[in-house]
């Protein structure tokens, strides 16, 4: 059954757009999606669906959303060989103590996502930002707080993607991936002969 990746910008941020996980994994499975899984408390899911596009799943779910508990908010599904190919073509991976000062922006589009260009600028001293099709990656090895281009991303610059530090990331990546065949196991195929 396919899975997808679920992420709900800016909600349980300060007092607004308030939407409890239990609330959000109730809203899911009444869309239809199965094997729903919460990450946290800021607007993260890993779902099965019988089918359909991932940007029709986004609209649904943003319109339960409103309808439903309140609360308008993008909406950012990704399809699990979507996210796969996010996460592992991340171009530069942070050691693990750099993990919360590492994001990762998802945008619908690429469109999006390339709305961050303007802000390459910005990646100065230690500051890193990479720019895919599907994903932009920042590094801020200073704090998140300190870093002028993880703000500008995280305001008004970045509303047209929502972010997930790197942890959060690898915590939804494990649920993506419960279940696929281990290293090693049978049917895993090798590029090597």
């Amino acid at each position: 059954m396919p899975r997808f990746v679920v992420l709900l910008r800016g909600v349980n941020v300060g007092k607004g757009k308030r939407v409890p996980m239990a609330d959000l994994r109730d809203l899911l499975a009444g869309l239809g999606f199965s094997a729903v899984r919460t990450v946290l408390n800021s607007g993260n899911a890993v779902v099965d669906a019988a089918g359909g596009r991932a940007d029709d799943h986004a609209d649904a779910i943003a319109a339960a959303l409103l309808e439903r508990l309140g609360v308008a908010t993008p909406v950012v599904v990704k399809t699990a060989a979507e996210w796969t190919r996010i996460v592992r073509g991340n171009p530069m991976v942070p050691p693990e103590a750099e993990h919360g000062r590492f994001l990762v922006a998802f945008g619908r589009t690429p469109e999006d996502v390339r709305s961050l260009t303007p802000l390459e600028t910005l990646a100065r001293g230690r500051d890193r930002l990479a720019i895919s099709d599907e994903a932009a990656y920042l590094h801020g090895p200073g704090g998140i707080a300190a870093s002028e281009l993880t703000a500008a991303v995280l305001g008004k610059a970045g509303r047209r993607v929502t972010t997930r530090n790197w942890a959060t990331v690898r915590k939804l990546d494990g649920l993506v991936r419960e279940g696929e065949p281990a290293e090693g196991e049978a049917g895993e195929t090798s590029d090597t002969c």
